[in-house]
């Protein structure tokens, strides 16, 4: 049985809303140890600059891990759609820490999106890798 830690952040501010948990079985590709969406919007980005949001996530360590596709919805359960064209290529085995990012910048600034991630072993398997993950809108509709 494997433990797993995972710290969500929205926008500037990172929080832990989740402490450790314990995932059943052994056959994961990778374990998650943390994922995080972000604005790239600095506070004094000019307005005309597009904005994306970015998903950040860690491994504590990964087995037969081929890489990951990010699935967004409109809403919480879904439906959802893949928008990644290729997987992000994973780390195969290792006991050694990951570092992943993905940068979304096809958003519209004035929705809420939300997101997952799904990793696929080096068989093919294909598994929910982390909780859906919500983004906030970064203007009002009206500032479009």
């Amino acid at each position: 049985m494997k433990n797993w830690c995972l710290i969500v952040g929205i926008g500037f501010v990172i929080g832990i809303l989740g402490g450790c948990a314990s995932s059943g079985g052994d056959d994961l590709p990778a374990e998650p140890a943390a994922v995080q969406t972000a604005s790239d919007a600095a506070p004094d980005q000019p307005a005309n600059e597009p904005l994306a949001n970015t998903l950040k996530w860690t491994t504590a360590s990964e087995v037969e891990n081929f890489g990951f596709d990010i699935f967004r919805g409109l809403s919480e359960d879904g439906p959802f759609d893949k928008i990644t064209t290729d997987p992000l290529p994973g780390a195969g085995t290792t006991d050694e820490p990951q570092k992943y990012v993905f940068v979304d910048d096809s958003i519209d600034p004035s929705k809420d999106y939300f997101y997952f991630i799904e990793s696929i072993s080096l068989g093919g398997v294909r598994e929910k890798f982390s909780p859906v993950i919500r983004s906030p809108a970064k203007k009002p509709e009206d500032a479009r």
